[in-house]
């Protein structure tokens, strides 16, 4: 029987062991998380959600003000309604391809942080995996420009509403004995060419404009396009981070393509080195 000291220090030294080798297991794993394409991803997601969800909710509220101060008669404004509709059936698409796009390039990231850190092991790179990553390459750069089009869309409603605004700030500090009246500072909405001019009223001013800027439902359309603009920014953003990400990986993928290229070759002269010097010494051995 073994001494109770003696026990006691091998339960010690096998728990030291298995927490040394759980810590080691966690570092392993951490090591192969792609921390860039995760930033990444988080940063593209909540861009995409601010957009497409704040960008749907202020473009109905939008309808609302113009068919309530702007434009009486629906067939003025038939043609922009069905085009806002039409614009947040898009968002659903958006919404919906960047999700799946963003994981996948999330576990494309993934995928090639494995090959380059296993290049030295059995795994190995094929021709396949990076043509896959040079196409979405090029689909993140034209994803990219697509979406510098749309941050840039979107900060004209947030023009158009801060006009509106500046214009009713004017209104709530006009002095008394200034010659201006309060009727003669109008936003006119026809002039941004979304309704045509024959539409009545088309402009509001004086007190109409001040009531139109005091409602709840421009205040919120105001600062939700201001905030789906920001997401387009920040989408924008994360698609130029993705594809920086996308470009250093292929590139790690061809230095280990050829790596691997080498390193087989290499194998396959020491090969045939070794046969050579056996038979060699096998010949010598006959002669013998």
């Amino acid at each position: 029987m073994k001494p109770a000291m003696e026990t006691a220090a091998e339960e010690a030294t096998e728990q030291s062991q298995e927490r040394k080798g759980c810590f080691e297991c966690c570092i392993k794993c951490l090591g192969g998380v792609p921390y860039a394409s995760l930033v990444a991803t988080i940063l593209c997601f909540s861009g995409v959600a601010l957009f497409c969800g704040c960008g749907h909710v202020a473009l109905t509220g939008t309808v609302n003000i113009l068919e309530q101060h702007f434009s009486s008669n629906p067939n003025d404004h038939a043609i922009l309604t069905e085009v806002i509709q039409l614009m947040q059936y898009v968002i659903y698409g958006i919404a919906s391809f960047f999700f799946l796009y963003g994981i996948i390039l999330l576990a494309e990231g993934f995928y090639t942080t494995s090959a380059v850190k296993e290049m030295h092991s059995e795994f190995k790179t094929t021709a396949c995996g990076r043509c896959i990553s040079g196409m979405f390459v090029f689909l993140t750069y034209i994803l990219g420009v697509a979406w510098l089009g749309v941050f840039g869309f979107s900060a004209v409603p947030v023009f158009m509403f801060y006009n509106m605004w500046s214009s009713c700030e004017v209104l709530k500090g006009l002095p008394v004995n200034l010659t201006t009246s309060a009727e003669q500072i109008c936003v006119d909405i026809r002039q941004y060419g979304i309704i045509p001019w024959s539409a009545l009223p088309g402009k509001a001013c004086g007190s109409a404009l001040e009531n139109i800027c005091g409602t709840n439902e421009f205040y919120m359309s105001y600062h939700l396009f201001i905030v789906a603009c920001a997401g387009a920014g920040a989408t924008v953003i994360a698609l130029i981070h993705f594809l920086m990400i996308l470009a250093s990986n292929w590139a790690y993928l061809k230095d280990a393509s050829k790596m691997q290229a080498y390193q087989e070759i290499k194998a396959k002269e020491e090969q045939e080195l070794q046969d050579i010097q056996s038979r060699s010494k096998e010949q010598l051995n006959s002669y013998t």
